[in-house]
C-alpha cells in the first residue's frame, strides 16, 4: 500500500485552542483529529462515521442520545454513527483529545444499541494501544502498521461492547502462510490488511491473529525486518541510504533510519561506512 498522507489544514480555533486534521492513508479511516480545547463547547451534532476519542488530559462531559456522559483522562469513548452528542471541558485548563473516525469495516453498526448504552471504556490497554495507533497514523510510511494496529484496537473495542461475547479466532496456519506468502512476493508494496482479508474471506483483524499466532510478530513487523535484511545487503553492496530506502520499500531515507535503528541500534550510514 502507499499514498502520501493527505494533511488538512488547522482547524480554525480561539487563541489558547488548536487543532490539526488529516486524513492517513489507512483503509476505512475517514479523518484522524488531535485536539486541545479550554473553552469551546460542541452544540448537539452528528458524525457519519464511528468516533474513537481518546482523552490524554482533562475531563470531557458530553451528552448522547440524550443521557450525559463523562469521560477522564485515559478513557475511550466510542460514539456510533448518527447519534446526537456534544462536548465540553469538565476541568480547569480544557481537555487535550485525539480522536479516529473510522467506517463499519471497523465497527459494524449492530454495536451502535451497545455504544450508546456505555461509550465510555476505562481499559489501560486500551487507552495505550490507542496511543501508540495515533502514533504510527502520524507518520508517514507506516500504514500497514497503522491497520494493524487499528485492527487491534477495533477488535477490543467490540469485545468492550459485546461483554467478551465476540467468538475468539482460532490458529490458521493455512490461512498465515498464504499472508506471508503475499508479504514476500509485495515486499515493497505490500498489500493492505482490507486487501489480503478481501482475497482470502477473512476480516483483518482474523489476518493480525493468525499471522502473530503462526509467526510470533504482526504482519507489519514482519515486513519490516524484511525490508532492513535487503537494506543491509544493498548497503553492504555500497548503495547509498537514501536509494536503499526506496529500493526497498520504505517512504524516504529517514524513514528507512528510524526502522534500522530501532533494530540494529545504528544508522544505515554508519553501518555502510563500517562495512567497508
Amino acid at each position: 500500500m502507499g499514498g502520501a498522507v493527505l494533511y488538512v489544514p488547522d482547524v480554525e480555533t480561539a487563541p489558547d485552542e488548536r487543532a490539526r486534521a488529516w486524513r492517513p492513508d489507512v483503509p476505512g479511516v475517514g479523518e484522524v483529529l488531535h485536539a486541545h480545547f479550554t473553552e469551546h463547547a460542541y452544540p448537539a451534532h452528528t458524525h457519519d462515521l464511528w468516533t474513537v476519542l481518546l482523552v490524554d488530559t482533562g475531563v470531557v462531559d458530553y451528552a448522547m442520545d440524550g443521557r450525559p456522559r463523562n469521560a477522564p483522562a485515559g478513557t475511550v469513548s466510542v460514539l456510533p454513527p448518527d447519534v446526537p452528542h456534544d462536548g465540553r471541558s469538565a476541568a480547569e485548563g480544557g481537555f487535550d483529545k485525539r480522536v479516529v473516525y473510522v467506517d463499519e469495516r471497523w465497527l459494524p453498526p449492530a454495536l451502535t444499541g451497545a455504544a450508546v448504552d456505555r461509550p465510555v471504556v476505562a481499559d489501560a490497554d486500551l487507552g495505550r494501544a490507542a496511543t501508540r495507533l495515533h502514533d504510527v497514523m502520524a507518520r508517514p510510511g507506516d500504514e500497514l502498521e497503522a491497520e494493524s494496529r487499528l485492527a487491534l484496537v477495533a477488535e477490543r473495542i467490540q469485545r468492550h461492547l459485546t461483554r467478551g461475547e465476540l467468538p475468539t479466532s482460532r490458529p490458521d496456519p493455512v490461512l498465515a502462510r498464504q499472508v506471508r506468502d503475499r508479504l514476500d512476493a509485495e515486499l515493497v508494496h505490500p498489500p493492505s490488511l482490507e486487501d489480503l482479508a478481501l482475497d482470502l474471506g477473512v476480516h483483518p483483524t482474523h489476518v493480525v491473529r493468525a499471522f502473530g499466532r503462526a509467526y510470533g510478530i504482526a504482519p507489519h513487523r514482519y515486513v519490516t525486518g524484511r525490508r532492513i535484511d535487503r537494506a543491509r545487503r544493498l548497503l553492504l553492496d555500497g548503495v547509498a541510504p537514501a536509494e536503499v530506502a526506496v529500493e526497498v520499500g520504505f517512504h524516504d531515507q529517514s524513514h528507512l533510519t528510524r526502522h534500522f535503528r530501532r533494530l540494529l541500534g545504528t544508522t544505515p550510514q554508519r553501518w555502510r561506512v563500517a562495512s567497508r
